[in-house]
């Protein structure tokens, strides 16, 4: 029985699966720069003038996911900085219109009816959560309006409609991205899950599970499967039920904040236990939490901040220089977004929506996160990077 096209059958029936969080990053909250609903990109080239063309940014500004929304804002803002130094797009500035979603489907609600009024936004870049952007897609296709999450994950997203993008995976292919690393480049058999206790946590878990049953072929299995509450102090009752059932690699479902923690503990019970996360817990607070417990976790990402690509370092320099964080994969993907947005609005000559979304429906665009084409759903096709700890750094991991 062949294992991966077993995967590719069951990446397919888990479709079905309810709503998904978006994937997390590694920016340390920044102060945004301008309060909601006003421009953001400051810097015009001698040929940009006349009417503004805006872009509006909305996600979490305020509340516990805020770095996130901080991160797509600081990055949209760059990539506006940099096109206003050349003249603007059709010789007209750029400007970022933030909104504040707190990561509420109601707020979100809110602000879509509210950027569908304006009657002057050219695209949307967001939401966060993947249940957030479903709630206000529809509203976005109503109208059309583009929209294009960094972050959305949810398999049942981009089907919303033909106005609606995702500059980032489908949870599936990156749970199976997960798996290959787990079972194929650790040679690990015995694997164990942890999982929060969340919508993301539990679907992805469930996921991940589904996968496992179809490399059967390859004797991996899941021998404990443990969910456990985001915050928790004390994880090792769930590590003593995952070790006690012989787990050779745990795989955790979660954000930093738990995968930190739950590596320590774990190590002090099992020192040899390999540990794979997902790209929301790939993050410089990961490494701050977890200290040399963390050393060897890997993680499949689309984008990679180590990267020697001149052009991925001048990105990252140019965005640790003004924001004092080196970028997440999340920003990066909000950043490439903008990108996006902007080329599809050239080539098109006008913002006029339908002209832009058919730009947009055939680029291919050379982003700092690899070069990005959409297919007929508008789901975005990348490769993963793998990456691991490696000396208290985040490396390319070579198996």
């Amino acid at each position: 029985m062949n294992w991966k096209r077993t995967l590719g059958i069951l990446l397919s029936a888990s479709l079905t699966f309810s709503l998904l969080a978006g994937c997390g990053g590694n920016d340390k909250p920044v102060e945004s720069k301008a309060p909601e609903n006003s421009a953001s990109a400051e810097t015009q080239g001698p040929a940009a003038s006349g009417e503004a063309v805006k872009i509006a940014v909305a996600a979490p500004m305020t509340g516990d996911n805020a770095e996130y929304g901080q991160g797509f804002y600081n990055a949209a803002t760059m990539m506006a900085d940099e096109w206003n130094a050349k003249g603007g797009v059709l010789g007209r500035p750029i400007e970022i219109v933030q909104y504040d979603d707190k990561n509420s489907s109601e707020e979100a609600a809110s602000i879509a009816q509210k950027i569908v009024s304006e009657g002057d936004i050219a695209g949307v870049i967001g939401h966060f959560a993947s249940g957030v952007c479903m709630t206000a897609a529809p509203v976005y296709q109503e109208n059309k309006i583009i929209e294009i999450s960094p972050s959305s994950s949810h398999p049942d997203y981009s089907g919303i409609g033909d106005y609606i993008f995702r500059n980032n995976t489908v949870i599936n292919v990156e749970a199976a991205a997960g798996l290959d690393i787990a079972v194929n480049d650790l040679g690990k058999k015995n694997i164990g899950i942890i999982s929060i206790k969340t919508d993301w946590g539990t679907n992805t878990a469930a996921i991940v599970k589904e996968l496992i049953d179809g490399m059967a072929d390859t004797g991996a299995k899941v021998v404990a499967h443990e969910e456990v509450m985001e915050g928790s102090d004390d994880y090792s009752p769930a590590i003593a039920k995952l070790d006690a059932a012989g787990a050779d690699v745990l795989i955790c479902v979660s954000m930093y904040s738990t995968l930190a923690p739950v590596a320590k503990q774990y190590k002090q019970v099992n020192p040899d236990i390999a540990i794979v996360g997902f790209s929301n817990a790939y993050s410089q607070q990961l490494l701050e939490l977890g200290g040399d417990a963390v050393e060897g976790v890997c993680f499949p990402v689309i984008f990679f901040a180590g990267s020697e690509d001149p052009t991925v370092k001048n990105y990252v320099d140019a965005y640790t220089a003004k924001y004092g964080a080196a970028p997440s994969a999340l920003t990066s993907q909000a950043y490439d977004s903008v990108g996006m947005l902007l080329t599809a609005i050239e080539a098109a000559g006008t913002t006029d929506s339908a002209a832009v979304r058919d730009e947009l429906a055939k680029i291919d665009y050379p982003g700092v996160t690899g070069e990005t084409t959409f297919n007929d759903i508008g789901d975005v096709q990348k490769s993963f990077v793998k990456v691991t700890v490696k000396d208290g750094k985040f490396v390319e991991a070579s198996f």
